[in-house]
């Protein structure tokens, strides 16, 4: 055993600056796509309209913290109906655990944040700098006139990404026309200015600066994805049987994909693969915790293998097993056979089931809720005439965009009415009138007669209701009258 000191791995490797050459190809065209409508949606949404009527909010999505509600577009979500977006969390996680089985880090490469900002922080950075090469060539040499403009350019173009970011996010929590005109004439709330400040920032950091590093030391996701994936996923690999070994490759000369008996590989050894990655790795290495799958590797080597005349799919979506099947001259599966298979089916039979609950549970759910609560202290009071008095806290949250009048009354456990029993609103005459989107609270008189059953008995089930005037729909809840107990 040797006594020389091994010097102790390293947690944490110095950023390199990476310097990704632009590509074309359907992959890197279908990131286009997909930044374009993600960045659409995220930057448009504060500003579309929704009508609700008088008196609520006509953003179309609008979390609405002062008032304790989410809007989205027809949609409203009382905060005790939070359980609406833990299934929706539930659903995202799910659908995570789906695409990743089936698909590897599909959306890491295509639709996280992090991708689509640093891809368009990427673009700004070739408008101005040029490609790679430029690049290159500009961060080697020394500062000068023309070096500090480029870069004052590029960063005030990030910057201004990084402005409408953190203004666009906080839109979604303020009606967005009025607010905006509050940040611009200097009267908006500084949480609104120190938010926008914060994320202004972090885009600027981690799109401009951190990029990679975020994917490889702050992101979970690369550790998690190793339980998602198995060997019927597709992913992003290299076919190293019929690249290797590597090396130029003369005018005519055969290859393994001209002829078994070809003693060279496809690959040239061109690095294409590598100067492409926005990670930096060289994919032609094996599966790679940086690896995000964003297939640019794919439109890059595609491109090389068209212009030497060789078969395109060198580097391509594959799974662990067709990789085995190929090299022994075998066929892989099809795309479906490793899409539909046990595993991804079972994920998307949950979240298919989570969200047609959800949208059973949002159907069917009141346009208003009731709470009831006996007022403890006293449990009853007996009156001058010997019968008995308890009161109760009606609580009557009405959902709806317009006002409503409700009728109270009460039953027994099975929905007859309760004779001899009287029942008296504090100020009122047997209805409340609820406001439109509003709760209103009222206390309720429930005097059994001396000598009933009721008046006697220690605890007795009843049901309170209230019943809409307009168009007789009921809300019901169970509680219970306090006898004296005999």
């Amino acid at each position: 055993m040797s006594t020389t000191e091994q010097e102790p791995p390293r947690l944490y490797a110095a950023r390199e600056p990476i310097f990704p050459r632009r590509v074309k190809g359907k992959f890197r065209s279908l990131k286009w796509v997909l930044m374009a409508v993600t960045l659409g949606i995220y930057y448009i949404t504060p500003w579309i309209r929704w009508d609700r009527g008088p008196g609520l909010p006509d953003q179309a999505v609008l979390v609405d913290l002062a008032n304790r509600r989410f809007f989205f577009f027809w949609i409203e979500i009382w905060p005790h109906e939070f359980y609406f977006v833990a299934g929706l969390l539930i659903m995202a996680g799910l659908g995570l655990f789906l695409f990743t089985s089936a698909l590897g880090r599909v959306w890491c490469g295509y639709a996280c944040p992090q991708t689509v900002w640093t891809d368009l922080f990427l673009m700004v950075e070739r408008w101005v700098e040029g490609d790679r090469n430029a690049q290159i060539r500009l961060y080697e040499q020394g500062w000068d006139a023309r070096k500090a403009r480029l870069r004052a350019v590029k960063w005030a173009a990030w910057l201004l990404i990084g402005l409408l970011t953190g203004g666009a996010w906080v839109f979604y929590f303020a009606d967005a026309p009025t607010l905006l005109r509050d940040l611009v004439t200097g009267h908006g709330h500084p949480i609104a200015y120190s938010t926008i400040a914060i994320m202004t920032g972090t885009t600027f950091f981690f799109g401009g600066f951190a990029r990679e590093q975020i994917c490889i030391y702050a992101c979970p996701w690369p550790r998690i994805q190793g339980a998602m994936m198995d060997e019927d996923t597709l992913t992003v690999a290299y076919r190293e049987w019929r690249g290797e070994p590597r090396g130029k490759i003369a005018k005519g000369e055969a290859t393994k994909s001209d002829s078994p008996a070809g003693l060279k590989g496809d690959c040239i050894d061109c690095l294409a693969c590598v100067h492409v990655c926005p990670m930096g790795i060289d994919i032609r290495d094996g599966q790679q915790l940086e690896c995000i799958t964003c297939a640019l590797c794919i439109d890059a080597c595609d491109d090389v293998m068209a212009r030497i005349g060789k078969p395109r799919g060198l580097i391509d979506y594959m799974a662990l097993k067709d990789e085995h099947a190929e090299k022994t001259g075998q066929e892989g599966d099809s795309l479906w056979r490793h899409v539909l298979r046990p595993r991804t089916l079972l994920y998307f039979t949950l979240w298919s089931a989570i969200g047609v609950g959800l949208i059973v549970a949002l159907f069917l759910r009141s346009p208003y809720d009731l709470n009831v609560s006996p007022i403890r202290n006293p449990l009853y009071v007996t009156m001058s005439d010997g019968s008995i008095r308890n009161t109760y806290e009606l609580r009557l949250r009405n959902k709806q965009g317009e006002e409503k009048t409700f009728a109270v009354g009460v039953s027994d456990a099975r929905g007859a009415p309760l004779t001899g029993l009287e029942l008296a609103l504090e100020g009122s005459e047997g209805t409340v009138t609820v406001a439109q989107d509003a709760t209103y609270e009222q206390r309720v008189y429930l005097t059994a007669p001396a000598g009933s059953v009721l008046a006697d008995g220690a605890q007795t089930g009843l049901v309170l209701w209230i019943e809409d005037v307009e168009s007789g729909r009921r809300a019901a809840v169970d509680t219970v009258f306090q006898g004296r107990g005999r």
